[in-house]
């Protein structure tokens, strides 16, 4: 079954930027969170055999979480990875 990616940018309330990572993280079809710089302080990658549970791991999931103010979700059309392409050129050298 294939797998459909999201990538949910979030901007958080300065008290929880210390657990609300990990919070993230144990959330049910959230593969990664990373902690970045800019104007969003947390992205999440979400993945799911479903495309139709995005919302609810969007809105239940993520978006309810204490310390979350703002959310903006994009949909992954198509992954470019140079780690792939280099995987799939080498010769075994």
């Amino acid at each position: 079954m294939a797998t459909s990616t999201a990538i949910v940018l979030l901007q958080a309330d300065r008290r929880f930027l210390g657990d609300l990572g990990e919070r993230l993280a144990d959330v049910d079809g959230v593969a990664e969170v990373y902690s970045v710089t800019g104007d969003w302080d947390f992205v999440a990658i979400i993945r799911l055999n479903r495309p139709e549970d995005l919302a609810r791991v969007v809105t239940t999931g993520i978006a309810r979480q204490e310390g979350v103010e703002r959310t903006q979700t994009l949909m992954a059309f198509e992954a470019f990875s140079k780690h792939d392409l280099d995987a799939f050129f080498d010769v075994g050298g």
